[in-house]
């Protein structure tokens, strides 16, 4: 870290344990779009409520009811708050309540929402409302976020307030995909430890939780159509049920987060073989999974018809990547099917992807591949399929000349569990580098930052992520026009975040250690 990002941070720490004016530079991540604010302070009122007066959107659901519900707790959590106030105090310092207006009446949560927002703070009202104004249930939870980092524990008054108003935002999110991928095959992730996961990318404004649930390792989902598929999970108590995943689903809609599952075929798939051994090409060969055998294909089209019963976001990914194809060949059948059908090798692995892709359609997905398939017979992918970029960088460029969709996961920037990716190397990688035309650059529909689960187990799962998934959640929300050009400029908010982050309860890292490590030495969380 530069002198000038530790002064600014040891500053900042001044700040907030003598209960002084807090900085200029306002702290909010991810940065807004636009943002105006003053120098006066709101003390948050005892009776702090909502109103939705004059929102089309009646919440009967209750999403709108318990994200106020959590931005309490969160703002709250920290300190103890003293709510007498001696002499009656004025109310014009008063803040009541906040007041949201949802323009939609829909609370259906899917890819392209939208999830633009304003908020207000201006302490003029009788009584003193905060106002939000959103499109969408969706876009009010975000501005619930972003109120929350506005919140503040005085020290000297011991009371909850808002500084820096009046407050102006209007904010939108530059990318629609914005995610994280988990990987519950490595290893196993209780569902309490997935819901905190959750829980803190609602709290970055990350919308998509790529849900990485089945690999060679292990298979710990149940599938009712193919009911010993779970066979391969490590341990029975090491499982999901239907109903685990779809509680999973709801959690994250309910904060505004779609799940994108993932079956990668036809590679990464030994696991499936331990209850169905005729997927293996032989029990010696097991994956990739068995080309010539239609009881393959009649087991993927089970699984993504239980799978559209449970995760309705409007894409599934189907992998396709790092598919060793030698024990098609080593195994005498399947050597003698792909003679018979004119194949290789090679075009056996379009062949296989290509139809994979059709069940997923008909099932009413589009498709998600990894780059490889792209990069073997790209012209022949549905043109709905959206391209995962990770090998490199320069992937995304081509994909988007030859016309389809692409999200960038790099694995070089983007990759968590690569632990010399620092925070810095997260927050430069530019999605659109080199993509100039504005008819590509729309079918770049976000990125991905990657937690793959190889050394990632409950114990470290939310420091290998944060904060530098937080990095990665700016450059995919914020306006270009305000992303920083060098790091060290951000350096003291994202510290905050991170900061943040510890008082909710996430276990996110030092941000001057490699990846998870831990802190240093002895030191004030913010500048670490």
């Amino acid at each position: 870290m530069t002198w000038q990002s530790i002064c600014l941070g040891l500053m900042f720490q001044l700040i907030m344990v003598f209960g002084a004016n807090y900085p200029k530079n306002i702290n909010i991540w991810p940065m807004p779009e636009s943002v105006e604010y003053g120098n006066k302070t709101l003390i948050i009122s005892k009776d702090f409520g909502l109103k939705i007066d004059g929102s089309k959107y009646k919440d009967k659901a209750g999403i709108l009811k318990d994200g106020f519900t959590r931005l309490l707790d969160v703002v709250t959590s920290n300190n103890v708050i003293e709510y007498n106030y001696g002499k009656k105090v004025d109310q014009s310092v008063l803040l009541q309540g906040i007041h949201v207006v949802i323009l939609s009446e829909d609370d259906k949560l899917q890819y392209g929402v939208d999830e633009s927002y304003k908020l207000n703070i201006h302490p003029k009202g009788n009584p003193n409302y905060a106002y939000i104004e959103a499109a969408t249930v969706y876009g009010a939870l975000h501005a619930l976020q972003t109120f929350s980092q506005l919140c503040h524990f005085n020290l000297n008054t011991r009371k909850l307030v808002v500084s820096q108003t009046p407050i102006s935002i209007t904010d939108r999110p530059r990318f629609s995909y914005r995610g994280l991928l988990i990987d519950t095959s490595r290893h196993y992730q209780p569902l309490p430890m997935i819901k905190k996961v959750i829980d803190s990318m609602a709290y970055a404004k990350l919308n998509v939780l790529h849900w990485h649930i089945v690999d060679e390792q292990s298979f710990p989902l149940e599938i009712p159509s193919f009911p010993k598929l779970w066979n391969g999970a490590y341990s029975r108590p090491e499982r999901y049920t239907v109903a685990a995943a779809a509680d999973i689903v709801s959690y994250a809609q309910r904060r505004g987060i779609n799940v994108l599952a993932e079956l990668d075929v036809p590679g990464h798939a030994r696991s499936w073989g331990i209850g169905y051994p005729a997927l293996w090409p032989s029990k010696t060969c097991q994956e990739p999974l068995d080309v010539s055998n239609e009881f393959t294909f009649k087991l993927i089209d089970g699984v993504l018809s239980d799978f559209s019963k449970i995760f309705k976001y409007r894409f599934v990914h189907l992998g396709g990547d790092e598919v060793d194809t030698s024990c098609w060949n080593l195994t005498p059948r399947i050597r003698k099917w792909l003679k018979q059908k004119g194949l290789n090798e090679s075009t056996a692995y379009e062949y296989f992807v290509l139809r994979a892709q059709k069940i997923a359609l008909s099932h009413g997905y589009e498709v998600i591949n990894w780059e490889e398939t792209f990069n073997h017979f790209g012209s022949k992918l549905d043109r709905k399929t959206v391209v995962h970029n990770w090998l490199g960088g320069g992937v995304a460029e081509q994909v988007v000349k030859a016309g389809l969709r692409c999200i960038v996961s790099n694995q070089d920037k983007w990759y968590l569990d690569h632990l010399d990716n620092d925070w810095q190397t997260v927050y430069m990688n530019e999605p659109l580098t080199n993509i100039t035309k504005p008819e590509q650059q729309k079918l770049v529909i976000g990125g991905e930052v990657c937690a793959w689960g190889e050394h990632i187990d409950g114990s470290d799962i939310e420091q290998t992520i944060w904060p530098r998934a937080a990095a990665a959640a700016e450059r995919l929300w914020t306006h270009p026009d305000k992303l920083a050009k060098d790091p060290n400029e951000v350096t003291s908010r994202i510290s905050n975040f991170r900061c943040l982050l510890n008082q909710r309860g996430v276990a996110a890292a030092p941000l001057d250690v490699p990846g998870r490590a831990a802190p240093i030495g002895p030191g004030s969380c913010y500048f670490q």
